[in-house]
């Protein structure tokens, strides 16, 4: 089963459920309650998301504490893209989450290598113990490439889902299997649209979340998919992708043969 598989993500050294949360969704606290109770850890943050991280902070203040900190790996998105913003965003969620340090920086997006400066800055971050790693977070598939032995990105975080499999061919075989980035997927269920039956090929029943989820971590190049919630009950039956094992020859090609249509259309 899924659960059981916590993967070390990348060249980080972090140990990771494989499937991830997203806060920007604006679940209650239960609902993260919930996932980190099934293994779930791998959490993504912004607090450029008004009035979605009140909740979230409510969990970290309740279940993140000194004594269990290694079992969270938080990543703080920053669409700044400038030092001195990113770094003044930082410390102003560091506070808000009562946190020393984030294991993860993750700039966004950028269509090519970010500037030196925002580079040098996010190092600068790292040197003060206020960030782990960095990751890179990018629509532009090629970059990934490019970047696959660029040591300063520990992480990175990607479209891939049932319609968008540009990944299998332009990033995931120039990945270093000795010492590469960590992967993060995003957009599973390519903005709900491979859930709405108005999109589905004539007599095809639309795929579940879980569907999604699952047609993505059946990849082996990525370590985590990326999920959100809005209430306990979406994130109950997302949860559920933990309790599956590997999609059938059939489940599988009934997933693909979905995203080629809704990529079609």
């Amino acid at each position: 089963m899924i659960n059981s598989e916590q993967v070390m993500l990348g060249r980080t050294g972090l140990h990771a459920c494989r499937l991830g949360i997203s806060t920007s969704f604006g679940a209650p606290a239960k609902a993260y309650e919930m996932a980190f109770e099934r293994g779930c850890n791998y959490f993504t943050w912004g607090t450029f998301i008004k009035g979605r991280s009140k909740e979230f902070k409510k969990f970290a203040h309740s279940s993140l504490t000194n004594a269990n900190r290694d079992k969270f790996i938080i990543a703080f998105f920053s669409y700044a893209h400038e030092p001195y913003l990113t770094e003044k965003f930082l410390i102003k969620g560091l506070k808000e989450l009562r946190l020393d340090y984030i294991d993860i920086l993750l700039l966004g997006y950028f269509p090519k290598r970010p500037k030196n400066k925002i580079i040098d800055g996010a190092i600068a971050l790292k040197d003060k113990g206020l960030i782990r790693h960095i990751g890179l977070s990018s629509h532009n598939r090629k970059l990934f490439a490019e970047l696959s032995d660029d040591d300063v990105f520990d992480i990175f975080h990607l479209r891939y889902n049932a319609a968008n499999r540009g990944a299998e061919e332009d990033v995931f075989p120039y990945l270093n299997s000795e010492n590469r980035p960590g992967i993060v997927s995003f957009t599973a269920t390519r903005w709900r649209q491979l859930l709405n039956p108005k999109k589905m090929p004539q007599g095809e029943e639309p795929l579940s979340a879980v569907d999604c989820y699952r047609f993505v971590l059946a990849y082996p190049a990525v370590d985590i998919c990326m999920m959100g919630a809005k209430n306990e009950e979406q994130m109950a039956e997302n949860l559920k992708t933990l309790d599956y094992g590997p999609l059938t020859d059939d489940e599988l090609e009934r997933i693909k043969k979905i995203g080629r249509h809704v990529y079609g259309k």
